[in-house]
């Protein structure tokens, strides 16, 4: 039982470390820090998938493999909706040019869907906890 709470503690940390980065991307949008806030965005989603796998005790050195993991187990599988693998992709893609591209300048609105992307996530992953929790209190 004690393994249980910390699997579901280090979930719950990630998720509130998701929701965290969210925040600060949303205050650096608001100050039209957009390079900086598609990359708190890119690890909003992140930190709120490694919260999904914390729950199977599963964890990857590399940002490709979590990614690549959540795809073939959670999103193939529907457990997650489809659409969002493409969002998640496209959040990936916009943090490494914001990161390393020194000629990308993103507009508002890219920046603005990162944004939408990683709140989607949050919640959906928020409910994905709370339903996992709750199935193991009903068993």
């Amino acid at each position: 039982m004690g393994e249980e709470i910390t699997i579901s503690s280090l979930a719950n940390y990630r998720l509130e470390r998701a929701k965290q980065d969210l925040s600060d991307a949303e205050y650096s949008y608001q100050g039209r820090r957009y390079l900086i806030a598609n990359n708190r965005a890119y690890y909003a989603v992140f930190h709120a998938i490694r919260a999904v796998l914390a729950l199977e005790r599963i964890d990857f050195k590399r940002h490709k493999d979590v990614l690549a993991y959540f795809n073939q187990h959670y999103i193939k599988t529907e457990i997650f909706p489809r659409t969002i693998s493409r969002k998640i992709s496209e959040a990936g893609k916009i943090r490494e040019h914001s990161d390393y591209d020194d000629e990308f300048v993103p507009t508002d609105e890219e920046t603005r869907k990162q944004i939408e992307t990683a709140k989607e996530l949050i919640e959906l992953v928020e409910k994905y906890l709370y339903e996992n929790n709750k199935k193991k209190i009903e068993n």
